[in-house]
């Protein structure tokens, strides 16, 4: 399965955020990671419809938009709309997810489920048949610059596991804590979709994706 980066415009700085799109894919990003906290489901509160607008127009780039709302199916519509390709919603923030995960479908875009690292992974195993993506939370959501879990490196293995016995082609995305000196093994537990922000928004960003698409490259699934 092909490794993905999707570097998190949340580290990115907004003074010059279309500068800093083009530098990530000039470095060979193809996703850009965009997460909407609503200050309500996670504390923070960092952007919405207006800022995805905004940067659609700036790039052709795969917009792998995550929803850290209450009752994302509200706005699911209006994000589809907005460009966004994949849409992922939390398992805790849903009171329907088969209902949200079909509407997420019914738009166009690719459908993607979020655990946070408190929830057990077998609660993913029902939606297999109705997601493209499952994107497993290596941090508490809400904040960047956080350091990595470690046990997440074996939930990983166990929602891989799930989605071979299932059959179906689908993305397993890490979010949170990843850098350069983890991402091997985060990928080796199974994830093909890494989600990174400070370690690629800070500093010179060009490099830092290549620096990542070089050992996602090298790494064979």
């Amino acid at each position: 399965m092909l490794n993905i980066l999707s570097p998190s415009i949340l580290a990115a700085d907004f003074n010059r955020l279309g500068r800093n799109i083009q530098d990530a894919k000039a470095g060979g990003a193809k996703w850009l990671h965009i997460d909407v906290m609503d200050g309500i489901f996670v504390p923070a509160i960092s952007f919405g419809m207006c800022v995805l607008k905004s940067i659609r127009s700036e790039t052709d780039l795969f917009f792998d938009t995550h929803l850290m709302i209450n009752e994302p199916i509200r706005y699911v519509k209006e994000f589809a709309e907005l460009g966004s390709d994949g849409i992922t919603v939390h398992v805790e923030a849903c009171k329907d997810v088969a209902t949200t995960l079909k509407a997420i479908k019914e738009c166009g875009c690719r459908a993607g489920l979020t655990i946070n690292p408190s929830t057990p992974t077998n609660v993913v195993e029902k939606y297999l048949d109705m997601t493209d993506m499952i994107l497993l939370m290596s941090v508490e959501p809400g904040s960047g610059g956080q350091e990595y879990i470690p046990e997440s490196t074996e939930r990983i293995k166990e929602v891989k596991r799930m989605i071979k016995t299932s059959g179906r082609d689908i993305d397993l995305e890490v979010d949170g804590g990843i850098r350069l000196n983890n991402v091997r093994e985060v990928l080796d537990a199974g994830a093909n979709v890494i989600v990174a922000g400070s370690a690629v928004f800070h500093g010179d960003i060009k490099k830092n994706v290549s620096d990542f698409m070089q050992i996602l490259n090298g790494v064979n699934k």
